[in-house]
């Protein structure tokens, strides 16, 4: 194995263009590969801008099990990458074992937090980002009942969970019904699994459906569409992959922590430490374009708006969930 993950780096380093004498970047992608449509995939469209505006190349892994993560990272400390960005709260163990022994690299990591002066921790609050698209789940339902389908069932999934139960009972909802696809990181890429309990909800009654899955919820925006309902995306925009089905998409903004952290290292400006990027941050939102327009009435743009402003002012405070209170909703 060791070989391989070896000869897989070398090669992805051969076939690039030489670096700029003062940045040689690296991203490593989690579980499910840099094309889920979804997290993996917002990660590589940062790291496509950073080289589109820059002219300069960087290096990329994806990960296909959890033994090759450190020997990855540490192939790429050795080369000198720097920065080195990590998609995914997976990577954690990993990091803080290499970056302790490389102090003079700088490393991003998405989706979690590891104490290191070395180390830029992004996380997200996606709870605000699933209130305001939950707010207008309830909205665009006929039947007042819509749903939720999460990937691996972590703490981290469940406050998306959390975030857009409140925005959709704040909005009218009577029921959100709720199911994770799995408890291993095989949730995140089995889009079977996951049009199946979109199948299964929508026979419950639900009309509108939630992924924050993955490469899962591209099974669960299918079987949406199939079943003339409502989806709604996650992560990336996806409101192209049904259009006219898809009713938003919840950003999360992975692609800017990677362009930023690129560029910082560019420019010599990276530094270390926690940034927590909700809506006042520009860190999650929704997804207005063409393929969604004609699904979004005025008094539900007024009415998410409305919730935006307020949680960013504070007047609204959406609950977070932990894994010793659970959601408040």
């Amino acid at each position: 194995m060791k070989r391989i993950v070896l000869g897989l780096l070398a090669a992805t380093a051969m076939v690039l263009p030489a670096f700029a004498a003062d940045v040689q970047p690296a991203i490593l992608y989690d579980l499910g590969g840099k094309f889920d449509k979804s997290f993996n995939e917002a990660a590589y469209h940062g790291a496509e801008k950073f080289k589109t505006e820059t002219g300069t190349a960087y290096v990329e892994f994806e990960v296909s099990n959890a033994s090759q993560r450190e020997q990855a990272l540490r192939r790429f400390a050795e080369d000198g990458r720097n920065p080195i960005v990590m998609a995914g709260f997976a990577w954690e163990d990993a990091l803080k074992v290499v970056a302790k022994e490389y102090p003079d690299l700088n490393f991003a990591i998405i989706d979690d937090a590891v104490d290191l002066p070395n180390v830029r921790s992004l996380v997200f609050k996606e709870n605000e980002g699933s209130y305001l698209v939950g707010i207008m789940a309830a909205m665009a339902s006929k039947s007042k009942k819509v749903s939720f389908i999460g990937g691996m069932d972590i703490p981290l999934i469940r406050k998306f969970e959390c975030g857009y139960v409140g925005g959709a009972k704040s909005a009218g909802a009577t029921d959100v019904i709720q199911n994770m696809t799995g408890d291993t990181p095989a949730a995140w890429n089995d889009p079977a699994k996951g049009g199946e309990i979109a199948k299964t909800q929508i026979d419950q009654g639900s009309d509108v459906v939630y992924a924050a899955a993955g490469g899962t919820g591209v099974g669960v925006l299918q079987a949406a569409a199939d079943a003339g309902k409502l989806g709604i995306g996650v992560d990336s925009n996806q409101n192209g992959l049904q259009p006219g089905k898809v009713l938003t998409s919840m950003l999360k903004r992975v692609d800017v922590a990677v362009y930023t952290a690129f560029m910082d290292g560019k420019n010599g400006t990276f530094k270390g430490g926690l940034q927590n990027l909700g809506l006042k941050e520009g860190g999650v939102d929704y997804a207005m374009d063409d393929n969604n327009k004609a699904l979004v009435t005025d008094e539900m743009k007024a009415a998410v708006e409305k919730a935006k402003a307020d949680i960013i002012a504070g007047t609204i405070q959406v609950h977070d969930y932990t894994a010793d209170n659970a959601c408040p909703y």
